[in-house]
């Protein structure tokens, strides 16, 4: 009778927590995650994340041009930059929305997608998707000379840390390097 009683409880507590699972609990469906995107506009907004890269793009092929103007034709940088939105506007933007589906299942619950696509759907969600490519793109520019700063800073250290290395090697000072037996 005791086994009984053990074995009732064991199963009790392996299957409670199951069917007492809350939705919050439970893991994105498939449409749970393609309500959220669509609630956040994904498509609209890959369509203009290509529209924003393709300045910085056509900003390389000008220098790419200014380089090497010598060497190129003179409608080079027309016909790059015309090679370039054709292949930005070919993006099959619906099938990368479609592979990132997994990816918000595999980190997000329902309850998760469920809050998710309600503050999104909110006005002040929908002000937030509107005003971030602004905040981002300020923000960036505000940033970059501090990161330049930065990274000017971090490749100074390195090559004095090459520097030091080299002074300490065998090879960097001349020294024969020595031999290994076998």
């Amino acid at each position: 009778m005791k086994n009984f009683f053990l074995c009732v409880s064991l199963c009790f507590g392996l299957i409670l927590p199951a069917v007492s699972q809350q939705p919050e609990e439970v893991p994105a469906s498939r449409e749970d995650v393609e309500k959220y995107l669509h609630a956040i506009h994904s498509h609209e907004m890959m369509q203009q994340m290509a529209v924003a890269m393709s300045k910085p793009m056509h900003k390389m092929v000008h220098d790419q041009y200014v380089k090497d103007k010598d060497k190129l034709p003179a409608d080079f940088e027309d016909r790059m930059n015309k090679i370039m939105d054709n292949m930005m506007k070919e993006m099959r933007f619906d099938e990368m929305i479609d592979a990132m589906v997994p990816t918000y299942q595999k980190h997000f619950t329902k309850g998760d997608m469920d809050a998710l696509t309600a503050f999104y759907s909110a006005p002040v969600g929908q002000k937030v998707l509107r005003e971030l490519p602004s905040i981002m793109s300020e923000s960036m520019e505000n940033m970059m000379p501090i990161m330049r700063k930065n990274i000017e800073h971090m490749s100074e250290q390195v090559q004095e840390q090459i520097a030091e290395m080299m002074k300490q090697s065998p090879h960097g000072t001349g020294q024969p390097s020595p031999s290994t037996k076998n």
